[in-house]
């Protein structure tokens, strides 16, 4: 690690920094911070230090999360809404004992040259940039899911992270848990014979409503959080807690839960890129009197080498064969495996063959990132490889916006014979200015 600093030196900065970058704030909506396991605590040199860029949902359970691990220290928080940035405020400083320093600009907290790492935790058409920035000034990175906005975005991240040396953990926890680790390798161990399909899905809701455009709120920087999308006016139902149903900021369920549940598919059958997708649906029960802009129903096919591969998205029920919510199926000739976030469901077809270890205990993803840092290995969400698994979520967006199947060459990360494929948005796109991608090779 670099710029380590003992901790008198940290909290004099801090507290310099939270005077001269700091928003005024309120923190009469601030959340309750939850007790901590007790740990031996780490000595000031081995602290790391870390920012948080997004303090919404996940950033505040990101923000709890890190704080629970007795190295870390956190340096600064980060939002474009003053209320959420003051939650956080106020957690850190009941962790502490003092403020971090505060802004509404992630480019102040990367100029904290003491910062070893930041955590990303923003909607997804605000992952990239903060990210491709972390790595330039020489921060490790923990981002969640999906990694980006689209294909191109997440070619330059993974450039920028080999370019720059980066350590980056992306949060798709799943890979940190035992019964899931179990699950991919029995999968790979040959046991269920030749598998040659799978199935992944999950179930959620239907319409975000209609409605007009209005003035954002007095503590929301409307065209900060915006940042390089197209300019809208401000809807409630396009912001905080709505933003993945709209194209111009996310991908839908296939973007959220599927990055999530394609993994496990892709790590099981450890086959990265698929050949050819295709993908129909739409807002079959929101109507198109919704705002919403992503598909409420959708069905994608990926071929890979060897396997067929479904992904699934429905409103209401259960999944497929019996499954909840979400899962990842695999149809062998010896059997079927079913594994979810409750456990593995393993149904041999001559009824006698022992099935993988279905104990689950939760692994820390958190605790992986930060023995990476010290050691600068390899985490178990590595950006490469969640690139590739975004990428498969892109490509079922990308089919499902262009109206046909699309042949993808992963290694080249092209469409293959068909040009205006990659004109779409979950491709690429032109960023709104002042801002602009930079653009590194993987």
């Amino acid at each position: 690690m670099t710029n380590r600093m003992n901790r008198r030196e940290f909290l004099e900065t801090s507290g310099k920094a939270a005077l001269g970058v700091g928003l005024g704030v309120s923190a009469a909506n601030a959340l309750a911070t939850p007790t901590y396991a007790e740990e031996a605590k780490a000595p000031p040199s081995e602290k790391i230090l870390v920012g948080f860029i997004g303090t919404g949902g996940m950033g505040m359970a990101n923000l709890h999360g890190f704080m629970g691990h007795s190295e870390v220290e956190v340096a600064a928080v980060c939002d474009v809404d003053s209320k959420r940035l003051g939650r956080a405020i106020v957690a850190v400083e009941k962790r502490y004992g003092r403020k971090p320093m505060f802004s509404k600009d992630f480019r102040h907290v990367l100029d904290m040259k003491e910062i070893d790492a930041v955590v990303i935790s923003t909607p997804d058409h605000w992952h990239a940039l903060p990210f491709i920035n972390a790595c330039e000034a020489g921060k490790d990175v923990f981002v969640e899911k999906p990694i980006s906005h689209n294909i191109v975005e997440g070619q330059s991240m993974v450039g920028a992270a080999k370019r720059f040396g980066r350590v980056a953990q992306v949060n798709t926890w799943q890979r940190s848990v035992q019964h899931y680790i179990n699950a991919i390798e029995f999968v790979r161990s040959g046991k269920m014979g030749k598998i040659s399909i799978c199935r992944t899905w999950t179930c959620g809701g239907a319409g975000v409503g209609r409605q007009e455009p209005q003035d954002p709120p007095r503590e929301l920087d409307w065209d900060f959080w915006l940042g390089p999308a197209p300019y809208v006016r401000y809807r409630p139902n396009r912001c905080h807690g709505s933003f993945r149903w709209f194209f111009d900021y996310a991908g839908g369920l296939t973007g959220d839960w599927g990055v999530h549940m394609v993994d496990i598919v892709l790590l099981g059958m450890n086959e990265w890129h698929p050949l050819e997708v295709a993908s129909y649906g739409g807002k079959l029960i929101a109507g198109e009197d919704d705002d919403r802009t992503t598909p409420d129903t959708q069905m994608t096919i990926f071929k890979f080498p060897g396997f067929v591969m479904n992904w699934e998205v429905h409103v209401g029920g259960d999944g497929l064969d019996g499954g909840g919510h979400h899962g990842a199926e695999f149809i062998g000739e010896k059997g079927r495996l079913i594994v979810d976030r409750g456990g593995i469901n393993w149904k041999p077809f001559d009824g006698d063959q022992e099935g993988p270890g279905n104990e689950r205990p939760g692994g820390s993803h958190i605790h992986d990132f930060l023995e990476n840092i010290k050691s600068r290995g390899k985490c178990r969400s590595d950006i490469e490889s969640m690139h590739y698994t975004t990428t498969a979520c892109h490509l079922a967006n990308l089919a499902y916006l262009h109206g046909k199947s699309i042949k993808w060459d992963g290694k080249k990360g092209v469409v293959v014979g068909d040009r205006k494929a990659m004109d779409v948005l979950c491709y690429r796109r032109e960023y709104r200015k002042p801002w602009k991608l930079p653009m590194y090779k993987m």
